[in-house]
């Protein structure tokens, strides 16, 4: 199979008349400047797809849905009440449902891999299913219906606060022991067993969720494979983190654990400059979600002084875009900066390219994979449409520009994953299947 492109963003830069050749789910050749062939499938402006590495996808189902004020002072602690009442009524089929919608806006937002932090582990009364990789089963039927890649990330979750605080009834969906985590992660690694590049990392939920022991106990459940976890999200996370160990969270994780590459620390929105430059020296990805830290109001991480890897993710899915999140990390730092411009590194520099350039290479980290457009690589792919009046008269950098900071994801016309396309004029093939089922699931859960 070959697609050509007018123009294309490969890993060692923009090229014309650019031909891939496809074998397998990957890319098996590259050649710039030839015609295309008549079976070649055709396009305008290539470029590679983008991992979203931090997804709650049942979230989608409450998108919207926490925008009114309280009695007090609104805040993520506020928010996540709201949202413990929506998982309170969540069934499997309910969770596919959703996830399966997310996914299929997920691959029309430009993102083909998606790394579900996930922690809806058991029944409405916490209770194990009889299969324990039941809503792992799920959500990889979710990708499956919609062909994104899966990176998954079971959560372990034991405590409500630092130092092995209790847990509330609210949160008892959410918990293991490291014993039963081990068990889970097994069933999850069954469940991902016939889906096309799936990965099953793990995911220490938080330093308020997980003690020093616990944490030591479930690290080498995952041997090479990704470890996330959220970390210094809340200014009064750091504050508890404080009282408790007398560290902030990322300077106590540094000092306690054994951070490298495989591990994405999730927001990292409160950090100082010294924990930053420690970061970036471990080689860990920074997790930013620009669009849900904002909804959230949990502060802005300061990007523009972090010298490590960054990926994006669309976190609570209250919008699902790429290019918003893109977008939102750098007005974000100009706001702060009263500045523009600032993420772009250098003189005459595009910042479009940078924010995209660091999103692939972080995500595709993040996740385990290989990212860019290179021989070997997965032919994960999108397509924009050079003909959308945000792209008239653009070329190379300049089209990044555009679809971060004038267009969005309304310029992409097409998504390949793993070889396979999935969105054709910005639509994905099963979008009218899966908004239908999404739909009826949404109306019985909000009416009850």
């Amino acid at each position: 199979m070959g697609l050509h492109f007018t123009t294309a963003l490969l890993q060692d830069g923009w090229a014309k008349d650019v031909q891939l050749t496809l074998e397998n789910g990957r890319i098996a050749g590259i050649k710039r400047d030839v015609p295309p062939l008549p079976y070649d499938e055709r396009a305008g402006v290539g470029l590679p797809g983008v991992a979203n590495l931090h997804s709650h996808a049942f979230q989608r189902g409450m998108a919207g849905l926490t925008e009114r004020r309280g009695q007090g002072r609104d805040s993520f602690w506020s928010w996540r009440t709201l949202m413990y009442r929506f998982v309170e009524h969540l069934t499997p089929d309910d969770l596919e449902a959703i996830a399966a919608q997310a996914y299929v806006e997920m691959l029309e937002a430009g993102f083909t891999r998606v790394g579900e932090f996930h922690y809806l582990h058991h029944d409405q009364a916490g209770r194990s299913y009889d299969d324990l990789g039941e809503m792992a089963t799920r959500i990889a039927s979710a990708a499956g219906q919609s062909g994104i890649g899966l990176t998954l990330l079971p959560v372990f979750y034991a405590h409500g606060g630092f130092g092995g605080a209790p847990t509330g009834v609210a949160q008892a969906r959410f918990l293991n022991d490291p014993d039963g985590y081990g068990e889970l992660i097994a069933a999850s690694r069954r469940a991902l067993a016939g889906l096309d590049g799936a990965v099953v990392g793990i995911a220490p939920h938080s330093l308020r969720a997980v003690t020093p022991d616990e944490l030591t106990a479930i690290l080498p459940l995952a041997d090479a494979a990704p470890i996330h976890i959220h970390i210094a999200e809340q200014v009064r996370e750091v504050a508890d983190c404080q009282a408790w160990s007398g560290a902030r969270p990322v300077e106590w994780l540094l000092a306690n654990a054994p951070v490298d590459r495989r591990w994405c620390l999730v927001h990292a929105t409160h950090v100082t400059r010294d924990e930053m430059t420690r970061m970036a020296r471990s080689g860990a990805v920074a997790g930013l979600c620009p669009v849900t830290e904002a909804n959230l109001g949990d502060g802005l991480f300061p990007a523009i002084a972090f010298k490590g890897a960054f990926g994006v993710g669309s976190d609570s899915n209250v919008l699902i875009s790429l290019a918003e999140e893109l977008r939102l990390l750098e007005y974000g730092q100009r706001l702060k900066r009263r500045s523009r411009n600032v993420m772009a590194g250098s003189a005459n520099a595009s910042t479009g390219r940078r924010l995209f350039d660091a999103a692939v290479a972080g995500g595709a980290q993040a996740l385990d994979v290989e990212g860019g457009l290179k021989v070997g690589a997965p032919a994960d792919i999108v397509s924009l449409d050079p003909d959308h009046p945000a792209l008239i008269a653009r070329s190379e950098d300049d089209i990044l520009d555009s679809f971060i900071f004038a267009g969005g994801h309304g310029l992409i016309s097409g998504v390949w994953r793993g070889g396979a396309r999935l969105v054709t004029d910005g639509v994905h093939h099963r979008r009218p299947e899966v908004a239908a089922r999404y739909r009826r699931t949404l109306e019985r859960l909000l009416a009850a």
